[in-house]
Formats: structure tokens, sequence, C-alpha cells
């Protein structure tokens, strides 16, 4: 029976940072993930690394600092991922009065220690290309630094990184029962890609960072039925056909007091969220409503001079966020800051399981050191923080440096045209040189080859069509169903020939 110090349940962002993390310390580590990597709410968000310049209206000023702070630290271990991106706020009269947007924009400049990033600028938007999408009543507003991210590739990159190390990563794999038995935990799993086959193993020390299922593990594979922790908000988000030119983000205020974005995406493509409202059901069956894409549309054709209508939409994603319950009467005023809650001593007594509630994108790898110190206080002290100064798998290359790499990439590789090399190096940075090398061979569609979709089955547990197009890409704006369907064939193939199934 495998033995592991530190078992994890969950397989997002805020799981696979704690495997990398404890795996580079030294610790055995497993983790569980029922179905995909990043299939629930780490690929649901607005593909942000942000401050939250809203939070700053709910006082949460540690949260914003920790998250500004962070900014620049996974900008330069995942440059190839993280890339700045600029936002321009307008002014809307009868909103936030102009002073309080300076005061908001000041703090953010200069409570998170900003570097490299380029501090806040006022616009003028009446005569400047940055306004031209904009309705001619917004004259002046506000341009400041934050970053995007491609989320569900942040995630992978973690859990490969966590491999790499001795981690051992299991996708498809459900947790069914875990008990505390002689003072380890008694893990019983079920592996779906292996025709649903079981297997135990033990651990010291149990960590549930389950998502939206964690008062659900807790209730079901953990036995505590008075679990109620979590608030789940549903945020949803629409993508439509490039809006505008340049490559600048918009932040809108709304006469609800909510904000949305309006993000350049996927090169051809603008992405706009997200809502917040309560959700009660099934994490996995939510979807966007008629009314989210009526509100979205509605809210961003207030700024646009060109009024988006839901003709406009290629493509849609709605997720919940499982926020920390802290009684907040609305679902946007909820804290995004994250809870941890430790049960259990060290070994001699009761083994501890460390339940994580909350948190956010940028802030995950911070999460990750704090749930270190508690396995730590429990297991024994095995190093220092470490992962903000190691690169992420593929970018081990300065912030500025994407466009060498791509050079680089496309001497190796001369069939590759200017775009895919491109996309090629945002997905895997250096390691695109890699795929390169082992072979590229058919193109199956929109300059995915077979060399690449070999590398995302043998080092990034993709198995299905949903995974490498949805997933460990956004290959999916492109391909046709007919496409789709092809590959899903040539996947099978290839799983057959590991003895895989796919997840269900």
């Amino acid at each position: 029976m495998t033995q592991f110090d530190v078992f994890i349940i969950g397989g997002g962002i805020n799981g696979c940072g704690i495997a990398r993390d404890a795996a580079g310390r030294g610790f055995t580590v497993g983790l569980a993930e029922m179905k995909d990597l990043a299939s629930g709410t780490s690929s649901w968000s607005t593909k942000l690394i942000h401050g939250g310049l809203r939070y700053l209206e709910h006082r949460e000023f540690r949260l914003v600092r920790e998250s500004l702070m962070e900014r620049e630290v996974l900008w330069a271990i995942a440059p190839h991922i993280i890339r700045p991106l600029r936002f321009i706020l307008p002014f809307q009269k009868g909103l936030r009065p102009a002073w309080l947007l300076r005061l908001g924009l000041f703090l953010y400049d200069h409570i998170g220690g900003r570097k490299k990033l380029p501090a806040t600028e006022t616009v003028k938007l009446s005569s400047d290309p940055r306004g031209v999408p904009l309705k001619k009543e917004f004259a002046r507003g506000f341009e400041y630094s934050d970053a995007r991210v491609d989320d569900a590739r942040l995630v992978v990159l973690n859990a490969r990184d966590a491999a790499m190390r001795g981690a051992d990563v299991m996708v498809g794999t459900e947790v069914v029962e875990a008990r505390r038995e002689s003072g380890v935990w008694r893990i019983r799993l079920r592996d779906h890609r292996a025709n649903g086959a079981e297997r135990e193993v033990t651990a010291r020390f149990l960590v549930n960072v389950s998502g939206p299922w964690v008062d659900r593990v807790i209730r079901g594979a953990l036995g505590r039925n008075d679990a109620r922790n979590i608030r789940l908000v549903q945020g949803s988000h629409i993508v439509t056909r490039k809006l505008y030119e340049h490559d600048r983000a918009y932040i809108f205020q709304n006469a609800d007091n909510r904000i949305i974005f309006a993000i350049p995406y996927e090169d051809d493509f603008t992405l706009i969220g997200t809502t917040d409202r309560d959700y009660e059901g099934d994490p996995g069956a939510v979807a966007i409503s008629e009314e989210e894409k009526s509100y979205l549309c509605r809210s961003a054709s207030e700024y646009f001079e060109r009024p988006v209508t839901e003709s406009d939409i290629v493509w849609s994603f709605s997720g919940v966020r499982p926020l920390f319950d802290d009684g907040a009467s609305k679902a946007q005023e909820a804290t995004r800051d994250y809870v941890l809650r430790v049960e259990g001593e060290a070994i001699g007594g009761e083994a501890p399981v460390l339940n994580a509630f909350g948190g956010k994108i940028t802030t995950y790898r911070k999460l990750s050191e704090e749930v270190l110190e508690r396995i730590e206080e429990r297991l024994g002290k095995r190093g220092k923080p470490w992962t903000g100064g190691e690169p992420l798998p593929g970018g081990e290359f300065p912030v500025e440096g994407a466009g060498a790499v791509e050079a680089e990439l496309r001497s190796a590789a001369s069939s590759l045209d200017a775009k895919t090399a491109a996309r090629l190096v945002r997905s895997y940075g250096r390691d695109a040189l890699a795929i390169a090398k082992a072979g590229l061979d058919r193109d199956l569609g929109h300059g995915l080859t077979e060399g690449e979709l070999r590398w995302l089955v043998e080092k990034e547990w993709a198995s299905s069509a949903e995974d490498v197009l949805w997933r460990r890409s956004k290959l999916g704006l492109r391909f046709s169903t007919a496409e789709t369907k092809a590959l899903e064939t040539h996947l099978e193939k290839m799983n057959m020939t590991t003895g895989r199934t796919v997840a269900a």
C-alpha cells in the first residue's frame, strides 16, 4: 500500500499549488482530482492576475496588498502564460466620484511593491485611440496595470512541476472514502480512467481543497454531516468577436454598483464578465442564464459606441466560486479571501485534516505557503518557502523574452507560421522547443499538431477533446463540430494504446 506524507483532494489551482510546494520541500505527495485538472472553478475565472481594485471598497486591504505583491512574482515564474495588461477605467458621472477613483488607484500603485508594471495615468478618452470604441460621453478616464493569465494552464503547470518533483498526480480519480486509522488516514480511491479500479493509500496529513465540493467531501468522504462553510456564487462570462482593435482592457462601472471587464481574448475575441449571484445546486451543472447574457450585453452597451447583442456571442461559460460564508448580504460583497481550518494533531494523536475555503487564483501561491506552514507544524519542518523564485515548466526566460523564444522556435520548426508559434510559446514557453524537437507531424486543425497532442496526453494528463480544446488550450473557439469529432477519435486511439479510458 502506497504511503504518503500529504494527500490532497482537488486538482484546481490551490491543490496543484500545494502539491508543488510540498513536493519541492521533500514531502511524499499524492493528489487526486475526480475529473480533469482545472475542470472546476480554476477554469471559470476572468483570466486575471490582479489585486482586485473593487475589493478596496470592502476594506479588504490585506487581500489587495497580498494580491498586488503576487502579480510580479507570478509574472516572473510564468512569463509564457502571464502577461501584463493595461486597464482603462472610464469616468462615469453619477457613480463613484473621480477623487475616490484616484485615491483607489493611488493605493493600487503604492501598497503592493510594484516594480516593473507601469503606474496609473489619466487618459483623455475624447481624443485618444483608446477611447474610440466608447460612447462620446466618456471624455476622460484612468489607465492602470494588472495582468492576464491562462488560468487552466497555470493549474496544469503547477501539477507538472509537482509531478517532476515526485508527486503522484492522479487525474480522473475520486476519493470515495477517507477514514482515520492508527494515527493516519486510510483513503479509498476510484480511478475513472482505469474502468473504476479501486485501491487504498495512506497519508499522515489530508488536505481538502476541492473548491465548490469542499463541504460535500467533508460530508461524504469524511463523514461529517454538519459541514456548512461555503457560499456558492455564480459568475458567468460571454466571449464575442473582437469588439475593438487596440490591446487594452476595459473595466466598466454599473449603476448597480457592480463592475464588468471587457478584455482582448485569444487574438480574435473579446471576453466580457463577470456576473455575481448566489447559486444553489450541483456546481458541475451550472450554466449561464439568458438573464446573465442579457445583463452582460446591456452593461457593455452602456459604454461601447456599438451595442453588444446576443448575436455577437460566440461562446459563454459559467462557474461557481466557493466563497467562505461570512454572512455578507450580497454575493458581490462576500469576501474573496481564503480561510484554512485544521482538525487533528501530530502523528501519535488524531490524523490531521486541513479544509480550505475560498481564495482566488492570484493568491494561490501564498495560500499554498500557509498550508505548508500548517503541515510542517504537525509533520516537522522540511524547508523554506521556495516557489516564488523557481519558474514553472517552460518559464525559464525573462519576462520580456517571449519574442526571442518565438524566434528560436520558428528557426527550429520552419513549417510553423507566426501565429501558431506565438500560441505555442504562450502555452508552453521553452517547452515548445521540446515539442518541436520531438516532431510536430500532422496538423489536426488550426495549428494543433500530432506532436503537441502527444505532449498533452503524455505529460499533461489530457484524455479527451474537451481537455485539449477548452483547458489545455482555447482552440475550441476555432474547431468545428466535425474537427472536434475527428480529434476525439484520434484521442480514443491514443488512449487505447495506453490502456486508459476517458473519465466520466
